[in-house]
């Protein structure tokens, strides 16, 4: 069953029924700007990570203001997106299952694409599937570079990388993203762990280079560590994504010297439902936001949210303020945004702001529940 958007073009933001995923249009605009300035100035390709938003018309709007594509984590994310108008896609994670290559293969022959590998094994069933669909893709090596989590040794990408180019496909480089550092708290934290990662990315560019393979580009970062890889003189490509919608938990690490400030775009709408002496409870529990990284922060007021279930929110008092009254509007920031977005089918988009805007768009959540 889909449902019906929680609002029309037009509607006044306090007619957005609830519980619903809003987007401050005005805020998401000026991000993506902020993103792409600094890409261009710093001599960085952009490709934002779409797995956070999985919605082609905000990957439009990236490549307009100055990216060369997206990365998606699934080959469906990838159809999805596709299908939708976006032409230049990165799967920035491994598939081996022969059945899903081929798929890959077929939608190469209407987009271009990249994937990363880390295994002889993918490596050959790639080839097979783009020999037997006369396609190509852009073929990158992952490195392990800090997460433990995909990936090869260092001293194990110039192999794996010979294995590419055996096979007449094209190498384009090394993937190398920390995914662990992105939530490290401290910048000093972070600078120390990606430190570590571009080591590791360097010598695994150095094995491969050695082997008498060029290697044309090193691709990673996330929106918590995007300062330090572009300053590092080894990547030459950004895949950050929370940027465009800052949630909760990348709002809670410490700012880095001279990073680009980014604003919170994404929210929940909901209402108080029930109010008790001691708390009031929201309409928005699990089933609106992810938890993986925390609850969400009550939006303006000095609230604390409390876990209440699948479709509740308990609100106490942090401070002075006294609780939202029964009906009133509480805004709520996702602790973690992508998984957030996986629960929606749709964007309210409001331009002029949560006090007095008015919905401006209603836009699809195209890669909803791409998980394959």
């Amino acid at each position: 069953m889909s449902l019906a958007a929680a609002a029309r073009v037009g509607d006044a933001v306090a007619a957005i029924a609830t519980p619903a995923l809003v987007i401050d249009l005005d805020a998401l605009e000026r991000n993506i700007a902020r993103m792409a300035a600094y890409a261009r100035e710093h001599g960085m390709r952009l490709r934002p990570h779409a797995k956070t938003h999985k919605c082609a018309e905000i990957a439009k709007r990236q490549i307009a203001a100055g990216a060369v594509g997206v990365c998606v984590q699934k080959l469906s994310e990838a159809q999805a997106l596709a299908e939708a108008g976006v032409a230049d896609l990165y799967i920035s994670n491994e598939v081996v299952d022969a059945g899903k290559l081929a798929e890959l293969a077929a939608l190469a022959a209407r987009a271009r694409l990249a994937i990363a590998v880390d295994s002889g094994l993918g490596v050959d069933r790639l080839a097979a599937a783009l020999k037997a669909a006369g396609t190509s893709v852009d073929v990158f090596v992952e490195v392990d570079v800090g997460h433990g989590r995909c990936g090869v040794a260092p001293a194990a990408a110039a192999s794996l990388a010979h294995q590419v180019v055996s096979h007449g496909l094209r190498f384009a480089g090394l993937q190398a993203y920390h995914g662990r550092a992105q939530h490290l708290r401290t910048p000093a934290e972070r600078e120390s762990a990606i430190r570590h990662a571009v080591s590791l990315a360097r010598a695994a560019q150095a094995s491969v280079t050695s082997a008498g393979i060029a290697c044309p580009l090193v691709t990673g970062a996330g929106t918590g560590t995007f300062v330090l890889e572009a300053a590092s003189g080894l990547y030459g490509e950004l895949q950050a994504g929370s940027y465009v919608f800052m949630d909760r938990d990348y709002a809670d690490n410490h700012a880095a010297p001279h990073a680009p400030v980014f604003e919170h775009a994404l929210f929940v709408k909901s209402q108080v439902m029930s109010a008790g002496t001691s708390h009031v409870v929201v309409d928005a529990g699990h089933k609106s936001h992810a938890i993986d990284s925390g609850l969400p922060r009550v939006h303006g007021r000095e609230l604390e949210f409390v876990n209440g279930g699948d479709e509740h929110g308990i609100l106490r008092k942090h401070g002075a303020a006294p609780l939202p009254a029964l009906g009133e509007t509480v805004w709520l920031i996702p602790g973690h945004c992508d998984p957030t977005v996986n629960l929606h089918e749709h964007y309210v988009v409001v331009r002029g702001g949560l006090e007095a805007g008015r919905v401006e768009a209603i836009w699809p959540i195209d890669a909803r529940g791409c998980i394959r």
